[in-house]
């Protein structure tokens, strides 16, 4: 049984959902969807903030996700059976974030499907 592949709808909804969330599993697509989100909402809202002068609105929203952004890569790197450790470890938590879920369960729960 392989994971599941979310849409970017579901992604955002379990970014948030979860916010504090340090425990379990997220999918490769869950973290990336939040991923592009992110970057694209913090790009508008830096754009808005060079044209109006409102530049602490993307300050505030980089703010607002650090803690969710931490928990979705924590979760992310328990679906490859890493510790969330791994995210301190500049590149090569790159690598690990590309990596293929883990089908089978493991220390840190069940596959998401």
């Amino acid at each position: 049984m392989s994971p599941k592949n979310v849409d970017i709808k579901e992604a955002i909804q379990l970014f948030f959902k979860n916010y504090v969330n340090f425990n379990g599993r997220s999918t490769r697509s869950e973290y990336w969807w939040a991923f592009l989100a992110y970057y694209v909402v913090y790009l508008v809202l830096n754009g808005i903030g060079m044209a109006t002068g409102l530049a602490f609105l993307a300050l505030l929203f980089s703010l607002a996700t650090f803690i969710p952004f931490i928990a979705v890569g924590i979760r992310r790197m328990h679906d490859i059976g890493k510790s969330g450790w791994y995210l301190l470890v500049p590149l090569y938590n790159l690598y690990l974030l590309a990596q293929p879920s883990d089908p089978n369960p493991n220390q840190y729960g069940d596959p998401a499907v």
